[in-house]
């Protein structure tokens, strides 16, 4: 980078906190602005960080110093602040989901397309080491023909987690619940290594707490056009809350991956590498995810999304994860509600 990228973030609830440390960890990168509809965040998050506080979104986008929009508002609040920024020419990087359903996403991807700007999505757990050397795995063909491909996220957030803020386990603002919220990482990940399915099968529940509108527990059975199965179990009722693990299993290998560490990695023909592999991405997990408290995470997943779309914008290409990318964990996401709500198999939207 010759010369630095200035960010402004709209929202300062918990998530902000690590988008603004990852900034200040990266090279090339800095906080100019936030804003929050509760101004006193605001003030804190920009004391810290040495940054200035706007009093709109209007603002903010208006700052010359400001090249990139943060979006960590509620998620069912994305739009608009993506919008104003792409229409002020910034580029626009989103906290997942884009939005909570494929009509807002579309919205998006078209403003940000029209004013040409970067429109980035936050799935910070594709950066993973072991993340990516399982994708190197599928995309390799060591795996061999696809059978089943899993995603299991169970974990566990308190009744007082779903009180707070006023915007988790609604339909407008959360989207969703344990699947829009809490499964979308791994279900985006599935996703990534076995490629999109095409029609789903799916049960909601809300079985461990109360006063929500979303679900706290659901499971979807997959189908993939190359013929695998896949199947999605997702839940914030499992106390205490387990490691997010995927599982691809095919004719030729099988791969587990518990957070970000490789647990399985067994192959029918053997590499030389592969006891290699076991070992060092078997350790503890670079990335940590919340399965007992969204607390529990660590900022490393964060600091390389930042660094990447820094270094996107000054390499002149696009950034690894783009907003017609990262539709597709919602389209699942879509799919499995309709299907719940139908009691049918549906197809899944893969117009994106």
């Amino acid at each position: 980078m010759s010369r630095t990228v200035g960010f402004g973030l709209v929202g300062c609830g918990m998530i902000a906190a690590h988008h603004a440390r990852a900034i200040a960890a990266s090279h090339g990168g800095r906080l100019v602005v936030a804003h929050s509809r509760g101004r006193e965040r605001a003030e804190k998050l920009a004391q810290e960080f040495g940054a200035n506080v706007a009093d709109s979104i209007e603002g903010l986008v208006a700052n010359p110093a400001v090249d990139v929009v943060i979006v960590t508002t509620p998620s069912g609040a994305h739009l608009e602040p993506a919008l104003a920024a792409a229409a002020a020419g910034k580029h626009v990087l989103v906290e997942k989901p884009l939005e909570v359903s494929l009509e807002r996403i579309d919205r998006m991807i078209a403003a940000c397309a029209q004013a040409n700007v970067h429109l980035a999505a936050v799935f910070q757990a594709r950066f993973g080491r072991g993340a990516r050397k399982v994708k190197e795995a599928v995309v390799g063909g060591r795996l061999g023909r696809l059978s089943l491909c899993s995603a299991a996220v169970k974990w566990y957030r308190t009744q007082a987690y779903y009180n707070e803020g006023g915007w988790r386990g609604t339909r407008r603002w959360d989207g969703g619940g344990a699947l829009m919220n809490q499964s979308i990482h791994a279900i985006d990940l599935l996703q990534w290594f076995a490629g999109m399915p095409v029609r789903a099968s799916a049960f909601t529940s809300t079985v461990g707490h109360t006063g929500i509108e979303v679900e706290d527990t659901a499971a979807a059975v997959l189908n993939f056009a190359h013929g695998a199965v896949g199947v999605i179990a997702g839940t914030t009722a499992a106390w205490p809350g387990y490691a997010r693990r995927i599982e691809l299993n095919g004719d030729a290998g099988s791969v587990a991956l518990e957070d970000d560490r490789i647990v399985r990695w067994d192959f029918r023909d053997a590499a030389p590498d592969d006891d290699a592999i076991r070992r060092d991405f078997g350790a503890v997990s670079e990335l940590r995810s919340g399965a007992s408290s969204p607390e529990a995470k660590n900022n490393r997943g964060h600091e390389l999304q930042i660094q990447d779309l820094i270094d996107a914008i000054g390499e002149g290409r696009p950034p690894a994860i783009a907003g017609r990318e990262a539709r597709n964990a919602v389209a699942i996401i879509e799919a499995i509600y309709r299907s719940a709500a139908e009691g049918r198999a549906v197809n899944v939207d893969n117009s994106g």
